[in-house]
């Protein structure tokens, strides 16, 4: 069984250490604020200016002028700070943050990743994902393992316009956890009840696969 978005991000919760500074991206990854570990202190950044967020409010409290960079209305924590994106940028770019989460349409074996456009679609801007790609310490993307039409997103190069070039460290799917190695994706966890087999053959470049592959564990 394929993981839901919920356990793609309960899953990369568990990447998280203490003391970190993290960065969540759109989609899938803003739901990790919700699988923090109890008692450990995680600080969420977002680019719009905004270090401390809390978990998303409950129906009826949403404040709407308190929104992360994907515009979705956020709270915040005691002690947080609110300040311009141009100071938020500046703790990006250098090299601040310890953990970016990320969606993708492609992501290598190389670890380059396409993120922010599909030719001939509509699109806003890239928003920070170039200078978050550029200078995260740790980069985890988080992601179905196939597109809407069955195609591998896990690949051997991108043909989507790229984000940003040997950033990727971790890929956390709805069917398994893959490393990005010096010698290519190396399968770490498969999702409870999905085979290797699967995986294989939903990925599109060579899997190092390493004695026997733990299922996930929420």
């Amino acid at each position: 069984m394929a993981l839901d978005k919920t356990q793609i991000a309960q899953r990369i919760a568990q990447e998280l250490q203490d003391g970190y500074y993290v960065n969540l991206g759109i989609g899938i990854p803003t739901l990790v604020a919700n699988y923090i570990p109890e008692g450990m202190d995680v600080v969420l950044q977002s680019e719009n200016g905004l270090l401390g967020i809390g978990p998303f409010p409950e129906k009826g409290k949403a404040d709407p002028d308190l929104i992360n960079a994907g515009k979705q209305t956020v709270t915040y924590l005691p002690g947080s700070a609110f300040f311009d994106s141009s100071f938020s940028f500046a703790m990006i770019r250098g090299g601040h943050i310890d953990l970016t989460v990320l969606g993708a349409f492609e992501v290598t074996e190389n670890g380059d990743i396409s993120s922010w456009k599909i030719p001939g679609k509509m699109v806003k801007g890239m928003g920070g994902a170039m200078d978050l790609v550029a200078a995260a310490k740790n980069i985890i993307v988080a992601t179905t393992h196939v597109d809407r039409n069955g195609q591998p997103k896990l690949k051997k190069k991108c043909d989507l316009p790229l984000t940003g070039v040997n950033c990727v460290k971790k890929i956390v799917s709805d069917m398994a956890v893959v490393e990005v190695t010096d010698k290519g994706f190396k399968l770490l966890e498969r999702a409870p009840g999905v085979s290797v087999e699967e995986i294989v053959a939903a990925t599109g470049a060579p899997l190092i696969i390493d004695g026997e592959i733990p299922e996930m564990q929420f």
